[in-house]
C-alpha cells in the first residue's frame, strides 16, 4: 500500500488540509492518509493548543466518509511526559507496523518543509521516506532543494521532484485552498460562521463546545 503521514496541530483541521490530502491521494495513488494531530508540536510550543482530545475529535469528524482518510492517535503521547512529538520517532513507529511491500510518504506544507533543518534528525528523516510538499503560490522547488542537507546528495531536480540518495521530495502543485487556522480561530472567537472553511461537522463541534472563545489566536 501507499501510505502518507499528514501531521500538524490541526487546531482546527480545515478544508485546506482536506483539499491537500485529496490532491495528494489522487496524485500519488495513496491508499491511506493518516491525519496525525501532534500532542506537543516542537515548533509551536509558544501558543496554547486546544486539548488533544478535541483536536483529534475534529480530525475524526473531518475524515468521516472519505475512504482512506484515517484519524490517528500516533502522537497522542510522547516518549516522556511533556516531551514534544518528533516526526522522526513517529515515522519509525509507523514504519515498524508496515510490511516491506508498503511505501510510506510524509505530507507537509511548503513553509514547514523550509524549516526541516531545525527538526530532530533531519538527515535520517529525509532518508527514511518520500516527502510530498504541498505548494503555495510563488513557491518553487529550488527553495526546497536549498534546505536539504548535503549529506543526502541531492541529485536531479525537475519542476516537481528532487532526487535524493534513497528517497525523493515531490512538489504537489494542484492545491488551491489557502485557509488559515488562526483566521478560523479568530472568526470562531467572534461567533462568525465558518462555512467553507471547515467541514460542517467540525463547525458544529466548535460551536457546541464553545472552542476558541478565550485563546490567543496567533499561530
Amino acid at each position: 500500500m501507499n501510505i502518507a503521514l499528514f501531521g500538524g496541530t490541526f487546531d482546527p483541521v480545515h478544508c485546506g488540509h482536506l483539499s491537500a490530502a485529496r490532491a495528494a491521494q489522487a496524485a500519488f495513488s495513496l491508499d491511506q492518509i493518516h491525519f496525525i494531530p501532534a500532542r506537543v508540536p516542537p515548533h509551536k510550543r509558544s501558543r496554547h493548543l486546544t486539548a488533544f482530545p478535541h483536536r483529534h475529535a475534529m480530525v475524526a469528524l473531518a475524515c468521516a466518509g472519505t475512504p482512506g482518510f484515517i484519524p490517528s492517535i500516533l502522537e497522542s503521547r510522547g516518549e516522556q511526559p511533556g516531551e514534544p512529538n518528533y516526526s522522526i520517532l513517529t515515522v519509525r513507529r509507523m514504519a515498524a507496523q508496515l510490511s516491506s511491500a508498503d511505501r510510506l510518504f510524509f505530507l507537509i506544507g511548503a513553509d514547514a518543509f523550509l524549516e526541516i533543518g531545525t527538526w530532530k534528525e533531519p538527515v535520517a528523516l529525509l532518508d527514511s521516506l518520500d516527502f510530498i510538499i504541498v505548494s503555495r503560490p510563488g513557491f518553487v522547488i529550488s527553495r526546497a532543494a536549498a534546505v536539504i542537507p548535503p549529506e543526502l546528495q541531492p541529485g536531479a531536480i525537475s519542476d516537481q521532484c528532487i532526487h535524493l540518495r534513497r528517497t525523493r521530495v515531490h512538489l504537489l502543485t494542484s492545491v488551491e485552498a489557502d485557509i488559515s487556522s488562526s483566521e478560523i480561530r479568530r472568526l470562531a472567537s467572534e461567533h462568525q460562521p465558518l462555512t467553507g472553511l471547515v467541514p460542517e461537522a467540525v463547525e458544529e463541534y466548535i460551536q457546541k463546545l464553545s472552542l476558541y472563545q478565550h485563546e490567543d489566536q496567533t499561530e
